[in-house]
């Protein structure tokens, strides 16, 4: 009997040394994996990224890009951390509820890449949604649906994912919708209003011109603490094409719950944008 307690233990010792030993990057990726995704390895602007895609045999030239939020760039909100990578991800679990044709695009120094030569914690930090981050991404989304032949892009943003969301329609002309949930819009209110350092060295999506041609479904959690709607439903309203709606979540979530309707919304999307 002590000689089976002992083996038990000593399992779950092990058990426990492997979990703690999984990283974050490790994680995600066997999440994806559990979803039927495919890993995909590339390189932009000197940056290797770690992305997921679910690309259907009968896939249509229009492509869904979703995007994560800053995952975890500080320690306990003082110091940065040494990997950035989502520990809980909000937007493959919408990824997995849509059936089209879908790319799940990394970040620079994100998903087991904080170690990569020209990585630096300053990249998860102040310049997160900076030029280098925002022009690497670019390019590797630009490269893959040149190689893959879509014509047609629909950027999916939760939280900071949303941020980029915005900065990249800029880069992407075959872009024909923004979709953000829980964006962080305006950068350095959002800072002020939460007390922390601004992010000097990041693009500002809300101090840059809006496409008139692209339209936007903004939403927001109406429990969502980090980003609450007083903060930024008026400012989204007020852009081009713009719709923005209240709905049942906060900052992590109940987006799944509202997902699928929203991707009947996004089947039925045609240009111009018809409101």
């Amino acid at each position: 009997m002590r000689i089976r307690r002992r083996h038990f233990y000593l399992k779950l010792s092990l058990f426990a040394i492997l979990v703690g030993c999984s990283t974050p990057a490790i994680r995600l990726r066997e999440q994806a994996m559990e979803f039927g995704f495919q890993v995909l390895e590339s390189e932009a602007a000197g940056f290797k990224l770690t992305s997921f895609t679910r690309l259907p045999l009968s896939a249509g030239k229009r492509l869904h890009v979703y995007l994560e939020g800053d995952g975890r760039p500080w320690e306990r909100g003082v110091f940065p951390a040494s990997d950035p990578t989502t520990r809980t991800s909000t937007v493959l679990r919408l990824m997995a509820a849509d059936p089209g044709p879908s790319l799940y695009l990394g970040r620079p120094c994100y998903n087991g890449h904080a170690g990569d030569p020209g990585c630096s914690q300053f990249l998860w930090t102040g310049a997160r949604y900076g030029e280098s981050v925002v022009a690497a991404m670019a390019q590797a989304l630009n490269e893959f649906c040149a190689q893959r032949s879509y014509a047609e892009v629909v950027l999916i943003g939760h939280s900071g994912g949303g941020t980029l969301a915005l900065l990249l329609a800029e880069r992407l002309p075959q872009t024909i919708a923004i979709v953000t949930l829980a964006a962080n819009y305006d950068i350095n209110i959002w800072a002020d209003h939460h007390g922390y350092q601004r992010l000097n060295d990041s693009l500002n999506p809300a101090a840059r011109a809006a496409n008139p041609g692209i339209p936007e479904w903004h939403l927001l959690g109406k429990h969502d603490q980090n980003i609450p709607p007083e903060l930024f439903q008026q400012a989204l309203g007020q852009r081009p094409n713009s719709k923005v709606e209240i709905v049942d979540a906060d900052h992590g979530h109940g987006w799944q719950v509202i997902w699928p309707h929203m991707l009947k919304r996004l089947e039925q999307l045609r240009q111009p944008y018809a409101g």
